[in-house]
């Protein structure tokens, strides 16, 4: 069974030496986020994720969830895991101080996260939706919403869910049906018997694919929900979101009877098999409405955007665990004898770590997630800068790239997420594919990751259609400046050449594919919606180039005083992606220029 040790060394050079977030604690509000602390923080993280639910990961995929008397369980273990968990503070790391969180950068948040996705994806989906929740309550709800619910969030009482498909619409979500009613005729009945008045709704309509929809890990579920009210215009614009809280919450913060929120059924999975992902049916559900009405398009995306910055970290970890387990495999697995011959000659034949293609495979998911890992932080710490920086045009810049880099982060780390899995099987061989090894599991999980969210699809039409016009281009010049900026100030640094040259020939074809798209969408929807996803893994392949090239920059003059060799493996990796990755680039800007007509003039009766 593969085992998971948390890369703290990793995580310690992008978050300090590579993105600098000792600057987080000159911010208002994370003074506390010292490298002490911060340090302090990832050894005891890594300790629950080695310790306490990693040795969960195999028993909840084969054990899977089940519906008992109309209520979804966990697989064994995951309550005390949960308890464990919840008791040491970690479901309020980045939670509000005013609300009982700590208050931490949410770029340190995504460390430990990676930490517990790794060693049990399944698990880590509870607390961080109920995160995700949290977090769009906090921006879009009023302040007696935030006091009656947040509490309980926060400190792993409660959890959250968001809960936006139903069995007719997925992406299009302007084809939602449930209904939302004032419940003005049940008020004075309300306040008899103590419940919590607030702007309350009755709900009705049916949710599918809810992840942890139902679980028994929390005394109360506290779901977020797209409806219509009564007046609601038609499509996207009519939607408000409402909180529906699974177990009525009574004035005095008790809980009361179920709120009319039933499972209908959990969902029989490819992968993920721990985490609960069901149907839920809102009978009557009484709701409180969260912002404005019809504007909770708004909100959702609030906790969307979090959302799928949180499932490209998913890639991004399962590729670590594969990549832990092959190495382990390969080093120990004696097959053949190496070309140039035998390496050990006293044993009957050499490990397959000898062998050019399982070297190549191994470095392709260690530069894919390593550049992940990079890039991931600099999303990270961008959202924090745009939360906390007293500069208001600093915040602005901030998320503009944040936005920018937020499709990219979800489709091209999930995609080469479920590419490293993959590759870890194939490094297993038969034994990959069989349970016992735990690398199967990897590839089941990670699939889903390209789906859910928004499919990897919508993410590069977000690209290409929203975020690439945004503000005439800002959003682009945010990412497109510091690359320039970077390549003029080393452009005569021989010792950078072989890191610099790739990078400026694969911005070059960035540039010229974004100017391509932004002419001819312009002229033909269809040339946009054909190059998109073409677009998005230059755009992925290029950011990971640039996360490299500043990586082996800053590694460069530490190799000679460090005896570990980590400096001299960040060089190596960088070298590796620019010679044997990067020229992907190359096949993705001729795809998405070759335009849309062999597309969309294969004649729809021909399929």
């Amino acid at each position: 069974m593969a085992s998971y040790k948390a890369p703290r060394r990793d995580m310690r050079f992008v978050y300090f030496e590579l993105h600098d977030g000792a600057r987080l604690a000159k911010l208002p509000g994370y003074e506390e986020a010292t490298p002490d602390l911060v340090e302090a923080i990832l050894e005891e993280a890594a300790k629950i994720a080695e310790n306490v639910l990693q040795p969960l990961n195999r028993t909840g995929d084969e054990q899977g969830c089940s519906l008992d008397e109309g209520v979804a369980r966990t697989p064994a273990g995951f309550r005390e895991a949960y308890k464990t968990f919840a008791a040491g503070g970690w479901t309020g790391l980045n939670g509000d101080p005013q609300y009982g969180g700590q208050g931490l950068p949410g770029s340190l948040g995504i460390l430990v996260s990676e930490m517990l996705l790794s060693a049990n994806l399944s698990f880590a989906m509870y607390p961080g939706l109920a995160e995700g929740v949290c977090h769009a309550l906090a921006t879009h709800g009023d302040e007696r919403l935030k006091e009656k619910f947040l509490p309980k969030l926060i400190d792993g009482t409660w959890g959250g869910t968001m809960c936006l498909t139903e069995p007719q619409c997925g992406t299009d979500l302007g084809l939602i049906r449930t209904k939302a009613t004032p419940r003005q005729e049940d008020a004075a009945e309300d306040a008899k018997e103590g419940a919590y008045q607030h702007d309350a709704y009755q709900l009705n309509g049916t949710k599918t694919f809810i992840s942890a929809g139902d679980h028994d890990l929390n005394e109360n579920i506290i779901h977020l929900v797209l409806a219509r009210l009564p007046d609601a215009p038609r499509g996207i614009k009519g939607i408000s979101m409402f909180l529906v809280p699974k177990l009525a919450v009574r004035a005095d913060g008790t809980l009361g009877a179920t709120n009319g929120v039933s499972c209908g059924g959990i969902e029989h999975k490819m992968g993920i098999k721990g985490s609960t992902t069901c149907v839920l049916n809102f009978e009557g559900a009484t709701g409180y409405l969260v912002g404005k009405p019809h504007k909770g398009m708004r909100a959702m995306f609030t906790m969307m955007n979090a959302a799928r910055l949180g499932v490209g970290l998913q890639g991004l970890a399962l590729a670590e665990a594969a990549y832990q387990g092959a190495v382990e495999y390969a080093r120990e697995r004696l097959q053949g004898r190496a070309l140039t011959g035998a390496r050990e000659p006293e044993k009957p034949a050499d490990p397959i770590l000898v062998h050019p293609d399982v070297r190549k495979m191994l470095l392709t998911i260690r530069a894919y997630t390593e550049g992940a890992r990079a890039l991931s932080m600099w999303a990270a710490q961008e959202i924090d800068r745009s939360q906390k920086h007293p500069d208001p045009r600093r915040r602005r810049d901030a998320d503009d790239l944040a936005s920018l880099l937020t499709p990219i982060v979800k489709a091209f780390q999930t995609d080469t997420g479920f590419e490293c899995t993959n590759l870890g099987l194939q490094i297993f061989g038969g034994h990959g594919y069989i349970r016992e090894h735990g690398m199967e599991q990897y590839v089941r999980d990670a699939r889903i990751g390209m789906i859910y969210e928004g499919t990897n699809g919508i993410q590069a039409l977000d690209l290409v259609g929203r975020k690439m016009a945004a503000h005439t281009g800002r959003y682009l010049r945010s990412f497109f400046h510091p690359v320039q900026k970077f390549l003029l100030a080393h452009a005569a640094d021989a010792n950078l050449e072989e890191f610099i040259q790739p990078l400026a020939k694969a911005f070059g074809r960035l540039q010229r594919a974004s100017g391509h798209l932004a002419q001819q969408s312009l002229k033909n929807p269809n040339e946009a919606g054909a190059a998109a996803t073409d677009y998005l893994r230059l755009f992925g392949l290029v950011a990971l180039a640039y996360q490299w090239a500043r990586m082996a920059q800053i590694s460069l003059p530490k190799m000679d005083d460090d005896r570990t060799g980590f400096y001299a493996a960040k060089v190596a990796t960088a070298r590796f992606y620019m010679e044997r990755i990067l020229p992907q680039s190359s096949g993705a800007f001729a795809a998405l220029m070759a335009g849309s007509e062999s597309i969309m003039a294969f004649p729809d009766d021909a399929f």
